[in-house]
């Protein structure tokens, strides 16, 4: 992988993260941009194999993501205190840092996520993934 794509790949996930919390929210974190910037930059990763189908990167995806989620959220919001996100309220969640629905929600932001993880790849110069 070039560090052009890993840097577009961090940067776009940084971005359009930030987006789509403060469109959700009103409001983001500094620490959910990162987040987003390493999440979009390891699904980047993931999406460079060309058997990897859409379900199958949605469901490693959102994975991914609720692991990343936990992990951020016991050192931002238990162990620092910072208290940016708390699931407690919502069904089936863990410690309050990660729940099933937002775990749901995440399968089907992979959706668009991997699509521009192909399209990265594309714009970036590596032409032989084609976008299925």
């Amino acid at each position: 992988m070039k560090i052009s794509e890993a840097m577009f790949s961090f940067l776009m996930g940084f971005f359009i993260y930030s987006l789509v919390e403060i469109l959700a929210r009103g409001y983001t974190h500094w620490t959910m941009a990162l987040t987003g910037g390493f999440v979009l930059s390891v699904l980047y990763s993931l999406n460079r194999h060309t058997a990897i189908t859409l379900i199958k990167s949605c469901l490693i995806g959102a994975v991914i993501i609720t692991s990343v989620e936990l992990l951020v959220g016991v050192i931002v919001n238990i162990i620092l205190g910072w208290n940016v996100w708390d699931y407690s309220g919502m069904p089936l969640n863990l410690m309050g840092q990660i729940c099933l629905p937002f775990t749901i929600g995440w399968f089907f932001l992979c959706i668009p996520a991997y699509y521009l993880c192909k399209a990265i790849r594309l714009r970036l110069g590596n032409t032989e993934i084609s976008v299925h």
